[in-house]
């Protein structure tokens, strides 16, 4: 409580590192501006305390330092210390976490940047507040608490955006300040960067009384709905049938802007309930409610789409929703190779080509099954190149052995041993 230590500060080391002791400082309303947290691996904490005990004089009982005593407040830091930097993330977001596995004067170079940053935001903050602008109020260690009771007349909506474009915009979906700002003793929070520099630069534009739309009252503004407020809402019904509001407006209420929303994003507004395609979709509706809420269906509708087994399907239809993908791969690949299996018509070799690749790509398949049928796939292309090279190498003149190519005798005898075998199994 001395007078220096209020004008200048002071530094707490190792405190608090217990659940009791946060709440001595909550109890005293001592909310530390900056909290560093230097983290260092235990293995590196008893290396380091290796090397200093070795310049020390032993001792026949155990110091504070001793390698027991350090692995208890170790184990107990590590137990505590996730609540205690979760406690202060949330309510002051001014926890900051040091590499500590570098040299001191690294550490003591990160501190003072975040000291200095810190400090630049206090001073601009009084400052500014001080001649009657806008500030910014990030790095203060404002509870969210305090941030509720001191919200100014458009909640936790952007005024900018309300301003400019009509747009609702919740900034209630993030715990950060960043683009929190203070006004005549009332809080802000903007969007964006781009949002907070231009309330900070006319804050007067952006609030009442020239602030050019008020927000709706807490009854005509838009809601998200989970799956379960959605079926506590029963019996009602969806407006516009389930169809997206979003995109059937956005598509100029056109007969194919009519498509289905996903129940994941239900908004209720005005007391009625729409089903979004999409989580874009859904924060537009959330944005601009008052674009998309009154619209009416045509008379004509999409046929309702139900689930078809795809065994229930003729077989052109099952070809086609089960195999067409895989099925034209392999034909595109007969098409290319152009397969004539020896003895073998060219019709039949392409089938029994179209055969083994559908077996050997099939994602069903296992992958024993799948190496299993490539390997097969790929002796039948072989066998089907016999034909080519022999047509090219053998003449129609006799050549005695030693002037023929090295391995045509071995594949003319390999060309005419298929004769009447199996081009899979054989």
């Amino acid at each position: 409580m001395e007078s220096v230590c209020n004008i200048a500060g002071v530094v707490i080391d190792g405190y608090p590192v217990t659940a009791h002791q946060v709440n001595l400082f909550n109890a005293r309303s001592i909310i530390p501006m900056i909290i560093f947290e230097l983290d260092v691996p235990s293995k590196e904490i008893f290396r380091r305390l290796h090397l200093e005990k070795k310049s020390e004089q032993s001792f026949p009982y155990p110091l504070h330092n001793s390698t027991q005593i350090i692995a208890v407040k170790n184990a107990k830091y590590h137990k505590n210390i996730g609540e205690i930097r979760q406690f202060y993330q949330e309510q002051h977001h001014n926890w900051y976490v040091i590499d500590g596995f570098h040299s001191k004067w690294w550490v003591w170079n990160e501190i003072i940047k975040k000291v200095q940053m810190v400090n630049k935001y206090m001073q601009t903050y009084l400052e500014r507040i001080q001649e009657g602008k806008a500030a910014c109020i990030d790095k203060l260690c404002i509870t969210p608490q305090e941030l509720i009771s001191r919200l100014g007349e458009f909640g936790q909506f952007c005024p900018v955006s309300l301003a400019e474009t009509n747009e609702l915009l919740d900034c209630s979906v993030t715990d950060s300040l960043e683009f929190a700002a203070e006004f005549r003793g009332h809080y802000y929070k903007m969007s964006s960067q781009e949002k907070l520099n231009k309330f900070l630069e006319n804050p007067e534009l952006y609030v009442p009384p020239l602030a050019p739309h008020a927000l709706p009252s807490a009854d005509m503004l838009p809601k998200r709905l989970t799956l379960s407020e959605l079926k506590s809402r029963f019996p009602k019904c969806a407006e516009l049938q389930g169809y997206c509001p979003v995109t059937y407006r956005d598509g100029q209420q056109r007969y194919e802007a009519l498509v289905p929303g996903n129940i994941n994003y239900a908004a209720e507004y005005r007391n009625r309930i729409y089903i979004c395609e999409s989580e874009e979709k859904l924060q537009k509706f959330l944005r601009s409610p008052m674009k998309y809420w009154d619209q009416k269906l045509p008379h004509k509708l999409p046929p309702l789409r139900e689930p078809i087994s795809l065994t229930s399907l003729p077989l052109p239809g099952y070809l086609e929703q089960g195999i067409a993908a895989p099925l034209i791969k392999a034909m595109n690949a007969a098409g290319c190779l152009k397969p004539k299996f020896p003895f073998l018509s060219i019709r039949r070799s392409a089938l029994v080509y179209i055969a083994l690749h559908l077996k050997a790509f099939n994602p069903n398949s296992s992958e024993y099954t799948r190496k299993k049928y490539k390997k097969k796939m790929e002796q039948f292309v072989e066998r089907c190149e016999l034909i080519t090279y022999l047509g090219a190498k053998m003449t129609r003149k006799y050549k005695e052995p030693q002037f023929r190519a090295i391995d045509f005798d071995h594949k003319l005898q390999t060309f005419l041993s298929l004769r009447n075998i199996n081009p899979i199994n054989g």
